[in-house]
């Protein structure tokens, strides 16, 4: 008997069982009859229920960047002062920041806030320089730890009278900083996050903070209506630094260049990148004779954002106790997920002088 025909008399042996099962069992029979479907499965009904996926667990977002996280970002962040100088380039970390504020320092040079918190790594952080006041402004919008290397007198008087957490090089928390041999001084100062912490536990600062709630759009409304902006350059003082940025349509990202050079993170050879750029114009005063800055960073003013190679005009605003936002018709201005940087430069001059797009 072939194969074919074994299979068609089981199939026939079972179905005259079942209909004399129905015909003649009474009630209370069929009542106690198992039913078919309580029979054990077979093999394959078994794996095919035991692969069937669970639905996907809901995914953390890191609240600076918007982008996902593996678990809830609630760590405090790190607010540090980088070296902008030439001779402190390429500085090492930026990469790994979630924001970048690049701001005036003296003499036309500008100097960096890198806020971090939702990366884990273990390279070195720096060069790390000096605060002034709107440097610890910054900082504190996003409830950082302050880190540094010496302060101007006004910043020193803020830090101590108003008793903000801080780790400076200089005054209180030497030991978690290191000065790399291969680098002059004061271009040299350096630390790492475990280091920073260790700083930040030793003084008992608090581990986390009320950071600031940003909305994230990855198609944001204003953009169907934006200018082209695949090229930007941005002057802050000097003729002879200019940022420069040039937009990546395949990975969405903006990268940046000093004098027509690529800006490289040290660590990874890596070329900083961001997902939006802000400008802002802030009123800048000369405080004295050494060309220290009062940067005002509460009135509001003009600004740009650039995204997905597009240009926003907008306005900036700050409310007491929030950082500051974009808006445009009475509507706050959504970031794309990424990092963000951000660039504050004089209303000395005209801001379509200073950031030109095409």
């Amino acid at each position: 008997m072939t194969q074919r025909m074994r299979i068609a008399l089981q199939l026939t042996l079972a179905a005259a069982i079942v209909g004399l099962t129905a015909c003649g069992g009474g009630n209370k029979e069929a009542e106690t009859t198992p039913p078919a479907e309580t029979q054990p499965p077979t093999a394959s009904a078994s794996a095919t229920s035991s692969e069937s996926p669970s639905p996907p667990a809901a995914a953390f977002l890191a609240p600076l960047t918007g982008l996902p996280a593996e678990k809830e970002v609630t760590n405090r962040p790190f607010a540090v002062m980088i070296n902008n100088l030439a001779p402190a380039r390429p500085q090492s970390g930026m990469t790994q920041a979630d924001v970048v504020w690049e701001l005036l320092a003296e003499g036309g040079i500008t100097r960096f806030v890198a806020v971090f918190q939702s990366k884990e790594f273990i390279e070195p952080i720096g060069p790390i320089r000096s605060i002034r006041p709107y440097y610890i402004q910054v900082g504190e919008f996003y409830g950082g730890v302050l880190v540094h290397a010496g302060a101007s007198n006004d910043g020193f008087a803020i830090l101590q009278k108003q008793k903000k957490e801080h780790l400076d090089e200089i005054t209180n928390a030497g030991a978690y900083f290191y000065r790399d041999k291969s680098r002059k001084a004061p271009h040299n100062v350096y630390s790492t996050l475990e280091k920073l912490r260790e700083g930040a536990e030793k003084r008992k600062y608090g581990t986390t903070a009320n950071v600031p709630v940003f909305t994230f759009n990855d198609t944001p409304p204003a953009l169907a209506t934006a200018t082209s902006a695949v090229n930007i350059d941005i002057k802050f003082m000097l003729s002879s630094y200019k940022v420069s940025y040039a937009y990546d349509s395949t990975k969405g990202l903006y990268y940046r260049s000093i004098n027509n050079e690529p800006h490289i993170d040290k660590n990874n050879n890596e070329q900083l990148s961001a997902s939006n750029l802000v400008v802002l114009s802030a009123k800048h005063d000369i405080k004295d004779s050494v060309g220290r800055l009062v940067v005002d960073l509460n009135k509001g003013g003009e600004a740009i954002l650039f995204q997905q190679g597009k240009a926003i005009v907008c306005q900036w605003e700050r409310k007491e106790g929030d950082v500051i936002r974009l808006m445009k018709d009475g509507q706050e201005l959504p970031f794309l997920p990424g990092t963000t940087y951000y660039h504050v430069v004089p209303t000395s001059n005209p801001m379509d002088k200073l950031v030109t797009y095409q």
